[in-house]
């Protein structure tokens, strides 16, 4: 069948749930103003499948008109009752940098006992890279969920706000390699001799994977050796 604007209206009016998440996947065939106003309506679809693609896919069609986008998102991440649509909502208003929704995401975070809720937000605020988001994430690295952790490392890095180091550093020591790796990725981001010095440390790791990146960061680091440089001199 061929794709065009009546049969996609076809699909996402149709009273089969099916079909209608098909018309969702069918918008990027149209004009983004066009599809946007035929997406509007179907995140607050009754049917939960069709929910999470029609948020799912303001991730690009949402920049069409933000100020809408910032409206529906929010009212999804505030109101719906199934989890994996409020961090869909969550994971959009990140792709689309609204930074309005910040106290929306706080709110949500400090209240939901969802996992996978939390756990969008934590990545969400790396990529709004706003600093208000700064307390929430030394918050998630405190947690015991290591994938919590690991969204953390990265969104602090992101924020490159360097009171967050002696927290982060401390995962040099994690026993779980892929924090230690995640740790290293972060820190190409942030100049200081105590990240120097992490790096050197990093650089010997066990795993080859960590302790080569290490070295790479270690050889991009220019700031990190003028640091080591005058502590030489002022040892001599």
């Amino acid at each position: 069948m061929n794709t065009t604007l009546s049969s996609i209206q076809e699909l996402v009016n149709s009273s089969d749930f099916g079909d209608r998440i098909r018309g969702i996947n069918e918008l990027r065939h149209l004009e983004p103003e066009i599809a946007f106003k035929m997406l509007e309506p179907l995140v607050q679809d009754k049917n939960t499948r069709v929910r999470y693609a029609a948020v799912s896919y303001f991730d690009t069609i949402g920049t069409a008109n933000l100020s809408k986008s910032l409206e529906l998102l929010r009212e999804r991440l505030l109101n719906d009752p199934e989890p994996d649509v409020q961090a869909a909502a969550a994971d959009s208003l990140g792709a689309l940098k609204l930074t309005e929704a910040f106290d929306d995401l706080q709110q949500v975070y400090n209240e939901t006992s969802e996992w996978l809720v939390k756990f969008s937000i934590i990545a969400v605020l790396g990529e709004f890279g706003d600093p208000r988001g700064f307390d929430i994430l030394i918050n998630a690295l405190s947690s015991d969920n290591s994938l919590f952790q690991t969204a953390a490392i990265s969104a602090l890095g992101e924020l490159g706000d360097e009171r967050a180091l002696p927290q982060l550093l401390l995962f040099a020591d994690n026993e779980d390699w892929q924090l230690r790796y995640r740790l290293v990725q972060t820190l190409r981001r942030l100049k200081s001799d105590e990240v120097h010095a992490t790096l050197e440390k990093l650089a010997q790791d066990e795993v080859e994977q960590v302790a080569q990146l290490a070295k790479t960061n270690l050889k991009s680091n220019p700031v990190s050796r003028e640091g080591t440089l005058k502590r030489t001199q002022c040892a001599l």
